[in-house]
């Protein structure tokens, strides 16, 4: 089994290439030693994420995408998780960081995807490594598509 499904609650005409995008993801999972995998991408607009992220975390702040992973415990071979992502974050995030919409819609996606694989982003050693994979990711994914 291997899925990846988008999901858009807010529109998000933006992604190109949706197709392309699973099967680049899908691919990455593979290469991890993940060969069954169920991954729901979600976009949704800020207050949908902001109720989530209340309810489920008890962070009462607006975020450009929350990771759940969903992968029982005792079956570490089957990756399963749901990436929700904000649409207005990312729009934001683009503008402030002076990245085409395009670019920063994929660092989002493949953070959260980094985040199934056990990446993590808390300290700065962290974030430098999760940083380096997202713009390889970027990098990989753009010279195939």
């Amino acid at each position: 089994m291997e899925q990846i499904q988008i999901f858009n609650l807010f529109p998000a005409p933006f992604l190109k290439n949706r197709k392309g995008l699973k099967r680049f993801l899908s691919q990455q999972l593979k290469d991890t030693g993940y060969h069954n995998h169920r991954v729901n991408v979600i976009f949704c607009d800020d207050e949908y994420l902001l109720a989530i992220n209340q309810q489920h975390l008890q962070h009462d702040y607006y975020t450009d995408i929350i990771t759940f992973d969903l992968t029982h415990p005792s079956d570490q071979s089957n990756l399963e998780g749901e990436l929700y992502i904000s649409i207005e974050r990312v729009k934001d995030n683009a503008k402030t960081s002076n990245q085409l919409l395009q670019t920063e819609l994929l660092r989002v996606v493949f953070h959260g995807f980094l985040h199934l694989l056990g990446y993590k982003d808390k300290s700065p050693k962290d974030i430098s490594q999760m940083r380096a994979k997202e713009n390889e990711w970027i990098e990989q994914y753009t010279i195939l598509h």
